[in-house]
């Protein structure tokens, strides 16, 4: 079983328009709600790749109800601790005319004491029992920053695979501990090391700094691929070409291949390969974690992995 837990979960609400035109009046052509941010796509990516997951976090209000329905008509399991701040909404405005999409986001509430207590007494009992963990997202206002940390140490010794997408403190506290994956795109990464990174040869070196010990770093870079380090030896990882509906949950979708894979026991580089058909699978698409199977198995062969000589 993956587990995929974010304490910050979205009802989402999709929105395509065939050309958008700012300061008027816009008519979109198609919209669609459902549960989303990044845990539940990582959810959802995983259950359309076969695997048997679980979703964690905090859910509240008429949206959070809204939220659960959806995964439960999704077959996604969830069990979440209810909270008494509605679940926040985001927006995603897809310009088909311009191939663009926006993301507007709503920040989450802060989550009282006692539901912190409670989520930690649900992941004493769900996490050991789960082969697979990934953990994804910013934390409430106002949340404990070692949220994320503190569970890392019984992945060790529980034998299970932890990959961790986050930035920040929640991330810097988390290095604190060894042989977790930590994933990220280039921008986290350059907002948690307080430095611009667009040079290839700065990013490599910030990925050494950064990468957990004994375990593994993965950059994304949207459609410039990926950048890869096990603190021994670097890989680039190429995306194949393809007509990009919306990104939003592309970097989601590739947290889920990677785990998948690398849990079924298949290298880093290859593993990456079915990460990164998955994030492109998902820009195919104008709902995050919506992608098809049969795009993932078209598009794998097509990633290409070249060692880096550091």
């Amino acid at each position: 079983m993956i587990l995929c837990l974010g304490t910050t979960p979205v009802y989402q609400r999709s929105m395509s328009f065939d050309g958008l035109v700012l300061d008027d009046v816009n008519r979109a052509a198609a919209v669609a709600d459902y549960a989303s941010g990044k845990s539940i796509n990582v959810a959802r990516v995983a259950r359309t790749l076969g695997e048997e997951v679980l979703a964690s976090g905090f859910v509240g209000g008429s949206r959070g109800e809204q939220l659960c329905r959806d995964l439960d008509a999704s077959g996604i399991r969830h069990d979440f601790v209810r909270v008494a701040g509605e679940t926040r909404q985001c927006v995603t405005v897809i310009d088909r005319a311009a191939a663009t999409a926006t993301e507007l986001v709503q920040e989450s509430a802060p989550v009282e004491v006692e539901d912190w207590r409670a989520l930690d007494e649900k992941l004493t009992v769900l996490l050991p029992a789960a082969r697979v963990w990934i953990f994804s997202g910013t934390l409430p206002p106002g949340g404990p920053q070692d949220f994320y940390a503190r569970w890392l140490p019984l992945a060790r010794r529980s034998g299970a695979l932890a990959v961790l997408d986050a930035r920040g403190e929640a991330m810097r506290l988390a290095l604190k501990h060894p042989g977790f994956v930590l994933k990220i795109n280039r921008d986290e990464l350059a907002a948690t090391a307080g430095e611009e990174l667009s040079e290839e040869s700065r990013l490599l070196a910030a990925m050494r700094r950064f990468c957990p010990s004994d375990g593994k770093i993965i950059i994304t870079m949207g459609a410039g691929g990926a950048l890869v380090d096990d603190g021994r030896s670097a890989w680039r990882v190429i995306s194949p070409p393809i007509r990009a509906v919306s990104a939003v949950g592309s970097g989601d979708a590739f947290a889920a291949g990677l785990g998948i894979a690398l849990s079924r026991g298949e290298s880093l580089p290859d593993a990456c390969r079915l990460a990164a058909a998955c994030g492109a699978a998902n820009a195919k698409t104008d709902r995050a974690g919506h992608l098809h199977l049969q795009d993932v198995e078209h598009l794998r062969p097509q990633v290409n992995i070249a060692e880096l000589r550091l």
